[in-house]
């Protein structure tokens, strides 16, 4: 459907409007896609924290988490990395880094002495601030 209007001189200009219809309904669909798909990106490591009945606390930064899974697997972030090669790779990132605040998850079943040697790992690359995540008591 051509539709035109008269210009002052008499010259018939085509009239140029945007039907914005189907472009809402694309970005409607777009919109459910990411909600729904949003809460599946977040992926983590399945560890059990201990409970304890201390509060939160609140960081503006992503903080540097370090996790030590039930069979003694430890993780930087996401990543899985050799308890060898921890320090080593946390020194470079607190080179980069204005912070050297790391938060230690440990599951409750992970050994003492496992923990212990982490954390000591975690000291010796130069954290001055170390957190131990845990769950609030039900």
């Amino acid at each position: 459907m051509n539709v035109a209007r008269r210009s002052a001189g008499g010259r018939r200009q085509p009239m140029s409007e945007i039907n914005v219809t189907p472009f809402v309904d694309v970005m409607l669909v777009l919109l459910v896609i990411f909600m729904v798909t949003a809460p599946l990106l977040q992926q983590g490591i399945e560890i059990e924290l201990p409970k304890t009945q201390s509060e939160g606390l609140r960081s503006d930064d992503e903080p540097l988490v370090v996790t030590v899974k039930r069979d003694g697997e430890v993780f930087l972030q996401s990543a899985a990395v050799e308890i060898d090669a921890l320090e080593a790779k946390l020194q470079s990132i607190f080179a980069t880094r204005g912070d050297r605040e790391v938060f230690l998850r440990a599951d409750t079943q992970v050994a003492y002495g496992r923990v212990a040697r982490t954390l000591a790992i975690l000291r010796a690359a130069g954290a001055t601030q170390i957190g131990m995540v845990t769950e609030p008591e039900a």
